[in-house]
């Protein structure tokens, strides 16, 4: 027997949760009755836990979590052990985790992990539904050891990466060459080469350790310059702030001056402010018609309208998207917190408009 299509649609939604490793307690997971059905418990561990199909899998500390919630719901869920039982697969994935050297919790914690995030492309049966997927090594902590925010994606990211696989997002994209300032992991960058069909990328970072995770996360998408047949993405350190030399550009980047810029995440210091929006400012002097999106998560208001107010005072139009977060129980991937506000802005520059591109 198959898995029916609206059962699949809990599946797949479980399955993107548990690839992008959410906190298991936040697992949604399809009805007891459903779980317990030999089909539903095969296509669990088949998708989920069976190592030789399984690419880019959770650390093992993760899977481990999460098929002991899973065993543990199976087990209440069954009334005649004649009846239901527990697939073998299953039993078996979890007594081969429970005898090897699992690390513990904390060191766990310290280590990079493959984390893939999804962003589904529906069609007119949900359960058809094809994954945009993006696999990345990052380290989980907030802050790792070196002190950069940059080695996780955060959820500024994960809205603007929903907002350009949707219709009018795509239109953006597609053909055109992107920039991407401050592109931490570089999950905005390959959704962009990878599933969206930009002519070209440059993934950009001021930390020299995340511009080198970024090539890693290249490589796992198939992206890295040596092995890619379609859209290239390019990586460079770019301090903001500096000049961009118009003559130089296609030889410091691989690319012609591009159409689209990109930001998510990028406004959270007040320090690093005037730097931005003057970086901002070159690239629309080198083209007025560029198309500028801003990815904010407002952590603190008086930060993000010290942006705000730099903007205007260099001239430059903003608007905000329409384009709010889901409702963290409607998501269907990617997964991300909803309790502080994120916003998408646009910002555009008039021909007329010349500020000083420092002024906060």
């Amino acid at each position: 027997m198959s898995v029916a299509s609206e059962e699949l649609v809990q599946l797949r939604i479980l399955q993107r949760q548990y690839l992008q490793l959410v906190e298991p307690s936040q697992l949604r997971w399809p009805d007891a009755q459903v779980l317990k059905r030999p089909e539903v418990q095969a296509w669990i561990f088949l998708h989920m836990f069976d190592g030789s199909s399984i690419k880019s899998p959770p650390p093992e500390r993760y899977q481990l979590r999460v098929l002991k919630l899973l065993i543990a719901k199976l087990e209440r869920s069954i009334v005649d052990p004649e009846e239901d039982e527990i697939s073998d697969d299953l039993m078996s994935a979890m007594s081969t985790l429970l005898t090897s050297n699992v690390p513990s919790e904390a060191d766990s914690a310290q280590q990079k992990a493959f984390v893939t995030y999804s962003y589904p492309l529906h069609s007119a049966d949900d359960s058809a539904s094809e994954d945009q997927a993006v696999t990345l090594l990052e380290a989980r902590s907030v802050i790792s050891g070196s002190g950069t925010t940059g080695l996780r994606t955060w959820e500024a990211a994960l809205l603007l990466g929903s907002y350009l696989s949707s219709e009018d997002g795509r239109r953006i994209i597609k053909g055109k060459r992107v920039f991407e300032l401050g592109a931490g992991t570089g999950v905005i960058s390959i959704l962009c080469a990878k599933h969206l069909g930009a002519a070209g990328v440059v993934a950009t970072d001021g930390d020299e350790a995340v511009v080198d995770a970024i090539k890693t996360n290249l490589f796992l998408n198939g992206l890295d310059v040596d092995n890619s047949d379609g859209c290239q993405v390019r990586t460079a350190a770019l301090k903001w702030g500096w000049p961009v030399d118009a003559t130089a550009f296609s030889e410091d980047y691989g690319m012609e001056v591009p159409n689209v810029l990109l930001g998510a995440d990028v406004t959270y210091d007040k320090t690093v402010i005037p730097r931005l929006v003057s970086t901002m400012n070159e690239f629309l002097d080198l083209n007025p018609t560029l198309e500028v999106l801003i990815s904010a998560t407002i952590r603190n208001e008086a930060t993000f309208e010290t942006f705000l107010n730099a903007c205007r005072r260099n001239g430059f139009r903003f608007e905000q998207l329409g384009f709010p977060p889901v409702p963290e129980p409607e998501q269907a991937g990617p997964f991300y917190p909803t309790t502080t506000p994120i916003q998408i802005w646009r910002v555009t520059k008039p021909e007329a408009a010349r500020g000083d591109p420092f002024a906060v």
